[in-house]
């Protein structure tokens, strides 16, 4: 039978694993026509997540595991879980139960024929998600998109089916500084998007506060497009196109009626202004510099402590 490998990155996810352990096993009856395998990463958790992870691999030789030495990131726990999963079609999935398990009977329906290489889940909405967070996510879509060469689906989340082709090409990119999403969408691959509407989290917290959302959003945007250091060229030329005809209606206002040069406060407004652009550029290009410092160092992306076999 084929064999689908299900990818959960997880941190501090002592409170809901029991609940996704057995959700999961759950849709592994109702699809017995497939063998499963479970691909925790645990990303260096200070809570009980490890110690779960342990039992479960005990009495389950469907769990396997990895555990990082430290925390990384959700991004280095999915190159992991990727790098883990052995299946002939692996998922993608959060382990707060946002992402219904059950959706795996569609996903896979659609991509086992291979008419689809990837069936992936399109948020459509999110219970009790606020206006200004669901009003950040629309605006970010349409900036990808606008800034970006490759498609981003509004509402796309990594919850996802994949055939085996499209997770080696996945794996193929191995860059430092990682934003899946994008990946996902630049390697291609013939995808079927399902909407649906994501509940809340089954027990415990998010892990993303405003300001993470905020970093990893500014991320994706770098991480495929360089059109931010086009536009400061842009908006350079017209700055210094637009102080040329103030130089000219200055002189030509004094030829004419031999006023003097007035508007202290303007003055300085307009320094301030071209000032704080300045440094906005000039901190947008650190931070594609530093992103090229980080990827000629090559470190690798994450550091595995121990597995379901024992410790490294």
């Amino acid at each position: 039978m084929a064999l689908i490998s299900v990818v959960v990155p997880c941190y501090n996810e002592e409170e809901v694993l029991p609940q996704l352990y057995d959700e999961l096993c759950r849709v592994a009856g109702l699809m017995d026509y497939v063998d499963f395998e479970y691909c925790f990463v645990d990303d260096g958790s200070s809570d009980s997540t490890l110690e779960q992870l342990r039992g479960l691999a005990g009495r389950d030789k469907r769990v396997r595991f990895s555990s990082f030495s430290r925390n990384f990131g959700k991004e280095a726990a999915m190159l992991a879980g990727l790098e883990m999963a052995r299946g002939d079609f692996t998922a993608v999935m959060d382990a707060d139960l946002q992402h219904p398990p059950e959706m795996l009977v569609e996903m896979y329906e659609a991509v086992k024929d291979g008419e689809y290489d990837c069936a992936a889940a399109r948020r459509v909405s999110r219970e009790g998600e606020t206006a200004v967070r669901s009003a950040g996510s629309k605006l970010f879509s349409r900036l990808m998109n606008a800034l970006s060469d490759t498609e981003y689906v509004p509402g796309a989340t990594d919850y996802r089916l994949m055939r085996r082709g499209m997770v080696d090409a996945v794996l193929s990119l191995r860059e430092y500084n990682r934003f899946t999403k994008g990946i996902f969408s630049w390697v291609g691959f013939k995808t079927k998007w399902i909407p649906y509407v994501s509940p809340d989290r089954a027990a415990g917290a998010s892990k993303w506060s405003f300001a993470k959302l905020v970093r990893y959003s500014i991320d994706g945007m770098m991480a495929f497009s360089t059109k931010p250091l086009a536009l400061s060229s842009v908006l350079g030329v017209v700055s210094c196109a637009a102080a040329v005809i103030v130089l000219l209606v200055t002189v030509i206002k004094t030829l004419i009626f031999g006023n003097p040069v007035a508007g202290y406060p303007t003055i300085v407004s307009l320094i301030l202004l071209v000032g704080g652009l300045l440094m906005f550029f000039i901190g947008m290009l650190g931070q594609y510099l530093a992103k090229t410092y980080m990827e000629t160092k090559a470190r690798p992306v994450y550091i595995v402590r121990e597995t379901e076999r024992g410790l490294k």
